[in-house]
């Protein structure tokens, strides 16, 4: 009975033994596809045959392969050569396969965080990031409308998600999601790290404007303070990651609808809610001169404070209530008009 020669051990056994000890392959299965990869060598030096009639024989110890024809011996000179290649690459491959299996465990675990990334190129409307162990990809809706992207470009990202896409599983990232402002302020701000202070909830436009609504339960804490920083150091910080353009409203969470919605029409002020709290609505009264910034550019005002707050608000003039200038004297207005001067 004619064999073919043993595959080198540097090339086979060794190779068998670091998948199996390094990266948790089982022996069997890489010497299952090794024996599938040598029949489909031998099938393509031998167009027309049936592989079904045929079977291949692999030593793990040796690394001598057969083909076999009926159980009868039908290996061709010299295929050692072809059946050595074939293992060295199902090896490889195999090695590939677990490592991605390894770096998309790692990041599951990651999912809902922010990391560093850097743009590596364009892929159709998705651009793929660098994020520091693989690639990511970002799709056209998790990216900023307004952010212009380019190559070797520096930005943090938020995990979304791992989805089955084109190529296996994938790594989704978002630059719009509002879980990448949250992880930011976690990034700035020491008391949100060590949960000191909560978000306990964020409306964001990306790229237009944000509304982050922060609580503290313990005594001698500024929620809005610590968010903002001494001269607003903190929230400018975060700003910046968006170029500087995004908006940021840094409101107390009140547990009080009321107060929450008032809060988070902020900046107008002097309003007053009424609720309906069966049908989740709220009629918010707003002074003539606060109107624009209760409903804010395009109504961008009103409905972060909806989405925040969760009521649909609906604003109306109420005429009766004026703001501190309007309830002045006129003596009062002309000294404020001249200290202005």
């Amino acid at each position: 009975m004619r064999t073919m020669p043993a595959i080198q051990r540097s090339e086979f056994s060794l190779a068998l033994n670091q998948v199996a000890n390094e990266r948790g392959v089982d022996i069997s299965v890489v010497l299952d596809t090794v024996k599938n990869a040598i029949l489909a060598a031998y099938k393509k030096d031998h167009p027309g045959i049936e592989l079904e009639e045929y079977s291949a024989t692999l030593d793990q110890n040796t690394g001598e392969a057969r083909i076999l024809f009926k159980d009868k011996d039908v290996t061709p000179p010299g295929f050692g050569r072809i059946a050595a290649q074939a293992a060295r690459q199902v090896i490889l491959q195999k090695i590939r396969e677990k490592e991605k299996e390894a770096i998309l465990s790692d990041y599951k675990l990651r999912i809902g965080t922010i990391v560093n990334g850097m743009v590596l190129r364009f892929a159709g409307q998705n651009i793929i990031v660098d994020i520091g162990k693989t690639e990511s990809v970002m799709p056209p809706q998790e990216q900023i409308p307004t952010e212009k992207y380019y190559l070797n470009q520096r930005l943090a990202v938020y995990i979304l998600e791992i989805r089955e896409g084109q190529k296996g599983e994938e790594i989704i990232v978002s630059r719009a999601n509002k879980g990448l402002l949250e992880g930011l302020f976690k990034r700035e701000v020491p008391e949100v790290a060590k949960g000191s202070v909560i978000i306990k909830d964020i409306a964001r436009e990306a790229g237009g404007r944000s509304k982050v609504a922060v609580y503290s339960n313990q005594a001698g804490i500024d929620p809005v303070g610590s968010c903002v920083g001494q001269k607003g150091v903190r929230v400018q910080a975060v700003i910046q990651e968006f170029g500087g353009v995004e908006k940021i409203d840094i409101i107390q969470w009140q547990e009080n609808p009321k107060d929450y919605i008032t809060q988070a029409l902020s900046p107008a002020k002097n309003v007053t809610v009424k609720l309906a709290k069966e049908e989740k609505t709220a009629t918010v009264y707003v002074p003539a001169d606060e109107l624009s910034l209760a409903i804010g550019k395009e109504g961008q005002n009103v409905r972060l404070a909806s989405k925040l707050t969760g009521y649909r608000i609906e604003i109306e003039e109420d005429k009766t209530l004026k703001t501190e200038e309007a309830e002045m004297p006129e003596e009062s207005k002309e000294e404020k008009k001249i200290k202005l001067k």
